[in-house]
């Protein structure tokens, strides 16, 4: 536009010397801008001086390059770092990002590049390798939590980079443990050969407790009720041992929907968290939260329906008896359980891919909630295989037995859960196992998959420990719980303590010869040396031993109910220590048991005998778990026949029931009761040995056999205040008076027990925690109070001592010729010179016995304990206190046993 403008406004003439001016100018000046500026300033310039004369920069090129300082790095290495190269042109920017690129491979604590006409020298101190790592001060978490999450580690190149990160991995460490206040200080320290060690010095400070929690916009519930639902909890004294009273992120987020939880169960749907904020105070030592809320309108249920599109189910009939009326307050969590409860209904009808949906219509003027489930339509469908992976011991047909589903089946949801619960009271695999779903190759079809996790079945146990019962304990055993994949278990076991001893083998088989029968048997060697109390002392009082074996075998009744029948033959000897317990006092002389040392009770029970005993236990188990569960029940119902053959003859029976309930927030809850009966067949009277006892452990809150019937043996004393020699004071201290229990004929044992969750480091080391009621008593038996009554006593007692070989002894003594005398213990009755050498006898001073304990009122205990699956064996510790006993019970607050299987 510019062009055509300027050529329309000049003749030719004109144009030419316009050009003819332009190629002078460019010919004389060389340069354009000098020629325009003469042409604007006509004037003679005046001739430059040598200052403002302008000299272009001098560029040297790299003639070499070299590496100072360099001490475990090659030269080469390091030049390898860099872009300037030999040839090259050497200019400062080069130099520059040099320099960038060996402080970026963070190999060096300085460099700098001198530049020596062409001769460029790259000068480095090299990072110093690290020695060791140090940690200081940590107690709350270990270095061996440590270490692995942090970059730093020996032999590695020091960088200042790499520990600013260490120290803040190590504080959120500390953080997730809510210790917030905590702090760590890198240190190095130098050592030679360019070598440090890095010690990080950590103060832990104390853990960050919730100090407070606030609730704002509450109105239908106070802060007291809201917390309550919460798992975080405040700090106070009681919740010394609460792991819920710390800071956790993840615990408020879950907190938010417990608040959500509980406003929906309670009918307000419109509920929402606006905000939750922890603030940590200045000191970092706590928390304060707070949440504000909005509560809403509360609604009721409207109309309630079930719409069914399965043709086996009614739509009116589902309809009743669903849980929720109209007019009920809105329960969102009802709404939830219904709509499992329906798709649960639906898979035992074979239809495993039923889904309801839930359908709301709100009217909120009306404040009300209608709700309608509709069940989808969908085919009914058949198990097509099952797969069984993971195994490498185990067979394939030990996991498929427990199967409830086979190929060809209807798909049933409680059977699945059953197949579930049996495979996991095996014990052979991980306790999450659950039995997977997968679709099939048609609609109509579904792949049941058992992948498995096998864990560890054989046991090696070489135990030391203290028990309260049984004072130090040794014991040994091995066991393989599923021997050679196929689901046997073989054990082997002895033990050894101060008052018992024992050794057995076992072997059993849940599907002998692949069959659904049950086998097992046991042969044994028991040692027991029973005991009562004086002084607080044990005193031995009899010895039984027993050897013998038992079978068994099982069948199946139906899915939870089995029959056992069972033989035992057992050889037992009772005895006696002779020169304690016998004597030849009575009329007509005879060295035997003597009732009034022994107690008639025992002296009936001496000898040997043979006990021929057949049994049948009807059984009932649908507990989810056999190894520690936590729903379901079991009962079981034994009967027991002496007198096949053998010496002994009784009929016993008992019978044993549990309940487990988890009651949420994995607290269970468990209720069990015991009882017995047994009978003396053919005229005899049941054997001291073959009574029930009651008491520690079975008990807790008395002490061994401390329930029941007993006999007390009390010392009488003259009486100081009577001049009468035949007057008599009954001591009654316990600790002074002999103590035997005779076990009864009839007992009943109740048990409540609520099981209370622990943090996740408490249930890591094996903690749990409970609480119990206990309700027991023990009683019949023939010994009345008018036998100990009749006992002699007012006097003492006089009768022979007597030597190893049961001799009387006698002291005799023998006149010397030098007029002195030598008395010596014989077991003549007469001496050389044919007189009398005078009997040695022992004297039992005046006593008097006093028959208790044979009542079949409760008694009560309650009180806490732990079991603890503890590094050196299983450990069991209660406190109990009794609320209600019988005269003559034996009572005991504190118990534990370590290193014995419960």
């Amino acid at each position: 536009m510019f062009a055509s403008d300027f050529a329309g406004s000049r003749t030719r003439p004109a144009m030419a010397r316009l050009a003819l001016t332009l190629m002078c100018g460019t010919v004389l000046g060389g340069i354009p801008t000098i020629a325009l500026a003469q042409q604007a300033q006509p004037a003679p310039a005046a001739s430059p001086t040598p200052a403002e004369t302008t000299v272009a920069p001098q560029v040297d090129t790299i003639r070499s390059i070299s590496v100072a300082g360099a001490e475990r790095l090659e030269p080469n290495t390091i030049v390898s770092y860099i872009r300037l190269r030999v040839g090259q042109p050497y200019t400062q920017a080069a130099a520059d990002q040099a320099l960038k690129d060996l402080y970026a491979t963070e190999l060096f604590s300085s460099a700098s590049i001198v530049n020596n006409g062409g001769d460029v020298v790259v000068t480095v101190a090299e990072n110093p390798v690290i020695n060791r790592i140090v940690l200081e001060g940590n107690k709350r978490i270990k270095s061996d939590k440590i270490l692995p999450e942090i970059k730093l580690s020996a032999r590695q190149i020091f960088t200042r980079s790499k520990v600013r990160a260490d120290v803040a991995r190590i504080i959120e460490l500390y953080k997730r443990q809510g210790r917030f206040a905590a702090t760590v200080e890198p240190k190095m320290v130098q050592l030679s050969q360019n070598r440090v060690d890095v010690v990080f010095e950590i103060n832990e400070g104390p853990k960050s407790k919730v100090r407070a929690i606030n609730i704002l916009g509450n109105e239908a519930f106070s802060d007291g009720e809201l917390r309550s639902e919460m798992v975080t909890k405040t700090a106070a004294p009681t919740r010394f041992f609460s792991s819920n009273t710390s800071y956790d992120p993840d615990r408020l987020a879950f907190d938010q929907q417990k608040l959500r939880q509980f406003y929906l169960t309670n009918g307000y749907a419109d509920f929402r968290v606006i905000s939750a904020v922890a603030e940590l105070t200045p000191d970092k030592r706590d928390f304060i939260i707070t949440y504000v809320v909005e509560e809403g309108e509360r609604y009721k249920f409207g109309d309630v329906s079930v719409q069914s599109e399965l043709r086996d189910f009614s739509s009116d009939a589902l309809t009743k008896n669903v849980p929720m009326k109209e007019g009920d307050w809105y329960d969102a969590k009802l709404v939830q359980d219904t709509v499992e409860q329906l798709t649960e209904l639906a898979g035992t009808f074979g239809y495993a891919f039923a889904q309801v949906e839930d359908v709301y219509r709100r009217n909120k003027d009306e404040r009300t909630m209608g709700v309608s489930f509709v069940l989808k339509e969908a085919p009914r469908v058949y198990v097509e295989r099952v797969d069984v992976n993971g195994n490498t011991l185990t067979q394939d047909k030990v996991i498929r037995r427990e199967f409830r589903l086979v190929e060809g089946d209807a798909f049933n949801s409680l059977q699945v859960k059953r197949t579930t619960n049996r495979i996991k009271s095996l014990g052979y695999f991980q306790e999450s196992f659950e039995v997977a779903q997968k679709d099939g190759t048609t609609p109509d079809r579904i792949i049941l998959e058992a992948n498995v996790e096998e864990q560890p079945t054989g046991q090696l146990q070489l135990s030391a420990g203290f028990s309260s019962i049984e004072s130090f304990i040794l014991a040994a055993s091995i066991q393989q719980r599923n021997f050679r994949g196929r689901g046997q278990t073989v054990g082997l076991g002895v033990n050894y303590s101060r008052y018992s001893k024992s050794a057995n083998i076992s072997f059993s088989d849940p599907y002998v010869f692949d069959r659904n029968i049950s086998f097992g048997a046991d042969i044994y060697r028991r040692d027991l040396n029973s005991f009562n109390y004086l002084n607080n002392d044990r005193n031995t009082t009899f010895e039984q031993t027993t050897t013998g074996g038992q079978l068994r075998l099982g069948v199946p009744l139906t899915e939870y109910m089995s029959l056992v029948g069972s033989y035992t033959l057992n050889f037992d000897n009772v005895s006696l220590d002779e020169n304690q317990f016998f004597s030849d006092r009575l009329d007509p002389p005879n060295f035997t048991c003597d009732p009034l040392l022994a107690g008639r009770y025992l002296c009936d029970a001496l000898g040997k005998r043979t006990s021929s005993i057949v049994g049948a236990t009807i059984a009932y188990d649908s507990l989810d778990s056999r190894l520690r569960p936590t729903r379901g029940r079991s009962a079981s119902l034994t009967g027991e026949f002496a007198g096949l053959g053998g010496s002994v003859k009784y009929a016993r029976l008992r019978a044993r029931a549990a309940q487990y309930f988890p009651v949420g927030a994995g607290f269970i809850f468990s209720l069990s009761a015991e009882g017995g009966a047994i009978k003396g067949l053919g005229g005899d009277e049941v054997r001291l040995t073959d009574r029930f006892f009651l008491g520690e452990p079975q008990f807790r809150g008395f002490d061994i056999r401390g329930v029941g019937p007993r006999v007390l043996r009390r010392p009488l004393i003259d009486d100081p205040d009577s001049t009468d020699p035949a007057d008599f004071i009954t001591v009654t201290d316990r600790n002074r008076v002999s103590d035997d229990a005779l076990g009864g004929n009839y007992y009943y044992l109740g048990r409540a027990e609520l099981e209370i969750p622990l943090g996740s480091g408490a249930r890591e080391m094996g903690l749990r925690p409970s609480v119990f009621v206990d309700v027991g008593a023990l009683w019949g038996n023939k010994f009345s109070q008018a036998d100990a009554e009749n006992s002699p006593f007012p006097g003492g007692i006089n009768f022979p001592q007597r030597d190893a070989n049961g001799n009387p002894l006698y002291t005799q003594i023998v006149s010397n010729p030098d007029g002195t005398t030598t008395t010596t213990i014989v077991t003549s009755p007469t001496s050389p010179s044919g007189a009398s050498n005078t009997p040695l006898q022992n004297n039992i001073p005046p006593f008097q016995e006093v028959y208790l304990g044979d009542s079949p009122s409760p008694r009560v205990s309650v009180g806490v304990g732990v079991n603890w699956n503890s590094p050196f064996g299983p450990f069991r510790i209660d406190f109990a206190q009794v609320l209600l006993k019988q005269p003559g019970d034996d009572t005991k607050r504190f118990t534990f046993n370590v290193g014995t299987q419960f």
